[in-house]
């Protein structure tokens, strides 16, 4: 046993107790004893205790890819920061009751997915925002998930027909002016078809962020992007371009003059031909 004999020799032990448990003291020791120390935290807020305790223990036998959906639920919560250190391995391995290499397969994928960011020697990082991990979650999910391209167009098309109602009852002057330049655009890309095809896809995102729902914006990206491939070769002459500017021409008159009904019913319109137009392209 170790005895101390003066303040100094105290102080000195606190010092290197501080240093090797990174610790602080607080307070004033009384000589022959230790003082009283208080943890800090290893990182500044560092959330590791809420994240554990937010997540419960999984089944016996729980494969990794439910590990990834726990974690993901947690991720997508809207209580994570970007840039919040998770707890390590260990801990979430001993919190969710599985091994640690099934913890390690999961937050692998997930850095695949783009959803965290794992630091050798650091730690691993939560790398967005609720609202950044959504749609790209989604988006990964339809790709490693058999969906066909019939079932994304009907989903495209509810979506985008209840966008054109929306924005027709929430659209202001700067929304009106976006989308009357992205027909103007379709209208000068004359042949140059890989220029009406951005034009085309400004038209729609201008009309998405017009309806006042981020909600639905994220997910008509989502469905747009995987079915982009086709969408860029489904306009192919100009007769096609000619039909597709009067159908968006028939949207915009509609949501300017603030009808929704109309705006629906021209929005399903395109959708009907736009639909067959990118289900023949996707079988070329």
């Amino acid at each position: 046993m170790l005895l101390l004999g003066s303040g100094v020799r105290v102080s000195r032990i606190a010092i290197v107790h501080n240093r090797l448990t990174n610790c602080k003291r607080v307070g004033t020791a009384l000589p022959g004893s230790l003082p009283y120390l208080d943890a800090v935290p290893a990182y500044p807020s560092d959330r590791s205790a809420d994240i554990t305790a937010s997540l419960g223990v999984l089944p016996s036998g729980t494969p990794v890819s439910e590990v990834a959906r726990r974690l993901m639920d947690l991720f997508t919560s809207g209580d994570l920061e970007p840039g919040t250190r998770l707890p390590p391995e260990r801990q979430l391995s001993v919190t969710l009751g599985v091994g640690r290499s099934a913890v390690r397969e999961a937050l692998a994928a997930l850095e695949i997915l783009g959803i965290v960011d794992v630091r050798p020697g650091s730690g691993t990082y939560l790398r967005g925002t609720a609202s950044d991990l959504l749609p790209q979650t989604l988006r990964w999910g339809l790709l490693i998930g058999r969906r066909s391209t019939d079932d994304l167009l009907d989903v495209r098309s509810g979506l985008e027909i209840y966008s054109a109602r929306l924005a027709a009852s929430r659209a202001d002057s700067d929304d009106i002016s976006r989308l009357a330049d992205s027909l103007a655009r379709m209208r000068a890309a004359d042949a140059d078809l890989a220029a009406f095809a951005r034009a085309d896809a400004a038209f729609h995102d201008a009309l998405a962020r017009a309806a006042g729902n981020d909600a639905l914006v994220d997910l008509l990206h989502v469905v747009r992007s995987l079915l982009q491939v086709y969408a860029d070769r489904a306009v192919h002459d100009a007769d096609a371009a000619r039909l597709a500017i009067a159908e968006h021409d028939a949207v915009f008159r509609a949501v300017e003059a603030k009808d929704e009904d109309a705006a629906a019913s021209a929005m399903a319109v395109h959708m009907a031909t736009a639909a067959a137009r990118l289900a023949g392209a996707s079988r070329d």
